[in-house]
């Protein structure tokens, strides 16, 4: 265990006891670093760059970064537990209604292909950029916030019952997104570490909807449980000693939100170390691409990162994936990925033969952010198997978020 980490789980520590003064900045280090999966600082980068300079800086990428400014037709739904859900869609232009497509093709009309979009843990629905961008006018898409991230509301059992939220509960959000946004057709269901998560519930609980509906599946840097062995590139002996102080130590910090607030936004650098170390791989990733992810991240609160953590232990949807047999699936993810690492989409892939595969080099876990081009062009596949875009159908510019390759 490195001093770094021993220092950070120490303080941790120390919070959990009582010393929240002493303790509030590296605590919102550490939830900084929980926000992205990881368990143990990392150091600060460009240490002879001036701290207003910095600031600075990330107020320039703000100003003039594009990414995540894509919207669509708003609209809620709500789930069993009342809480209001936001999503937006994009219909291919000009958007058939109901109405036109009876005119069109009859009482039969078919309704067109959904693609539904699911994002992962302190994330919202801006991290599909690329994909977005790219798939507008060529398929339907449907981008949603889970609950308590993005736009959607804070979840109603959390905030009301004290209930921890469960992988199950976002599955039974999943199906009611679906219910108001893609009440009928053809779907294809794309979901992102807790995102795919999410598929894997909604296939667990309403199998008839797979079945009947569900023309394709992409599952994107994530797992389908055994989340409790990863020990995101450190040493195990520091990992499995934050392990075993982090519930309590989140409980107690959620109790303090705006306290423990102050703290990460004084620590802003290094948080936003942390957040390029655990999301991108490789070295050229855009500036303002970085900036786009930590502002995501940065933007989910506290006491949110500690209602979600437990779901992801108790977190085990390996016999679910027997529904998604005989569809096409897409299995993809980074081969660096720090957060969910690729053994587990290996292990997915492992029990749907008929999936392919996809391991992107130089990726890390936001690998749709970190390598759009391939994550798009994977997905325009996907579509053309799963019926859903004709096979000479041409998928718009994408981008890239490397410096190197500037899009």
């Amino acid at each position: 265990m490195s001093e770094s980490s021993a220092e950070a789980v120490a303080a941790v520590a120390s919070a959990s006891g009582g010393g929240w003064r002493r303790a509030t900045g590296v605590a919102g280090v550490a939830i900084g670093v929980l926000a992205t999966g990881a368990a143990a600082g990392v150091a600060i980068e460009r240490m002879t760059v001036g701290r207003g300079m910095r600031k600075k800086a990330r107020l320039a990428l703000d100003s003039a970064g594009p990414y995540g400014a894509l919207r669509g037709t708003p609209g809620k739904a709500y789930a069993d537990d009342g809480t209001e859900l936001y999503y937006e869609a994009d219909d291919v232009d000009p958007a058939p209604t109901p109405e036109r497509r009876r005119r069109l093709f009859g009482r039969k009309a078919p309704a067109p292909v959904t693609v539904v979009f699911s994002h992962g843990y302190c994330l919202n629905q801006d991290s599909w950029h690329f994909q977005r961008a790219a798939l507008r006018g060529v398929v339907r898409t449907v981008h949603w916030d889970q609950r308590s991230h993005g736009r959607s509301a804070r979840g109603a059992a959390q905030v009301e019952r004290d209930e921890p939220v469960t992988i199950e509960q976002l599955g039974r959000d999943l199906k009611a997104v679906i219910d108001a946004a893609a009440p009928e057709g053809p779907l294809v269901l794309v979901g992102h570490s807790m995102g795919g998560m999410t598929v894997m519930a909604l296939a667990d609980q309403y199998p008839e909807l797979i079945r009947e509906r569900v023309v394709g599946v992409a599952l994107v840097g994530t797992s389908s449980g055994r989340l409790g062995e990863v020990n995101f590139g450190l040493p195990v002996a520091g990992v499995n000693a934050v392990r075993r102080v982090l519930p309590g130590v989140l409980k107690a910090l959620g109790q303090r939100a705006e306290l423990v607030e102050r703290g990460r936004r004084a620590t802003a650098d290094l948080f936003a170390g942390v957040i390029k170390r655990y999301s991108f791989a490789s070295r050229d990733v855009d500036p303002a691409v970085a900036r786009f992810a930590e502002r995501m991240i940065e933007g989910t609160p506290i006491d949110v990162v500690a209602e979600y953590y437990p779901a992801f232990n108790d977190h085990d949807k390996t016999e679910a994936l027997a529904h998604f047999a005989g569809l096409p699936v897409l299995v993809l993810a980074g081969v660096d990925d720090l957060v969910t690492p690729s053994e587990h989409s290996e292990a997915i892939a492992g029990l749907l033969p008929d999936a392919e595969l996809v391991l992107v080099p130089d990726a890390g876990h936001l690998v749709m952010l970190e390598h759009p081009e391939a994550v798009t062009d994977r997905l325009a596949d996907l579509l053309v198997r799963a019926g859903a875009v004709p096979a000479g159908a041409t998928v718009g510019r994408y981008g890239s978020s490397s410096t190197a390759q500037p899009g």
